[in-house]
């Protein structure tokens, strides 16, 4: 436990959650995030990812799947511990939480206690990046329940367990579905949509996926100054 009086609690970098359909530019996105970054691939979709864009990559295969928790745990400990990152993507996070619970399932066969299982790795998970000191960019796909008598309204949410979900990304400061619309990436923030979404950083509730890091913009301006 630690103890900040007032005004001196320290300023956190930030934690972004996109979701979204197959092909709608999830991990391309992660190319906008500045420095040197890391990815975790748990889909092996890293053919967006070029030289220039200064990201090393780790690709896991099927030989990870069942210690596929210890692997990431240490991996991800030992890249924060380097201190060399800028940011820190997860890449397909249904991917990761689909291995994970074929991994529990294996061990115990109450299904309920699985699921707790399950939610309790997620939100170690995410305190941990939480705690880092590194920008966090995590992806997921999603899950589409049809328009019904809303249209989009309450129609889309990230496709995890709902518990798991909400466990690994308490949190996060913004949750946003990615989807495409005339042409242009579209990133819905807007939890009164009825969606899986927030936004922490500023008041902005739809934007241009281009867009994703306008908020940190000001900060980035200010150290300059300084």
């Amino acid at each position: 436990m630690k103890f900040y009086a007032s005004g001196k609690l320290p300023l956190m970098p930030h934690m972004y959650f996109i979701y979204g359909d197959g092909g709608t530019g999830k991990t391309s996105l992660f190319k906008r995030f500045p420095g040197h970054k890391l990815l975790f691939s748990f889909d092996l979709s890293t053919n967006v990812i070029s030289p220039e864009d200064d990201t090393d990559t780790i690709m896991f295969e099927q030989a990870d799947a069942p210690k596929i928790q210890q692997v990431v745990g240490t991996l991800l400990r030992r890249s924060i511990d380097k201190g060399i990152y800028s940011a820190i993507a997860l890449d397909n996070v249904t991917a990761l939480q689909n291995l994970v619970l074929e991994n529990i399932d294996g061990a115990s066969k109450d299904g309920r206690q699985n699921y707790q299982k399950l939610q309790l790795w997620f939100r170690e998970l995410g305190t941990m990046l939480r705690q880092s000191g590194v920008t966090i960019y995590a992806t997921a796909h999603q899950t589409d329940s049809g328009p019904g008598d809303l249209g989009n309204a309450g129609r889309f949410g990230a496709d995890m367990n709902e518990k798991t979900f909400n466990a690994f990304t308490a949190s996060f400061d913004v949750v946003g579905r990615i989807y495409k619309k005339d042409g242009q990436r579209m990133i819905d923030l807007d939890p009164e949509q009825g969606n899986h979404a927030k936004n922490r950083l500023d008041d902005r509730t739809l934007i241009k996926a281009d867009e994703l890091l306008a908020s940190e913009q000001p900060e980035q301006s200010e150290k300059e100054g300084n």
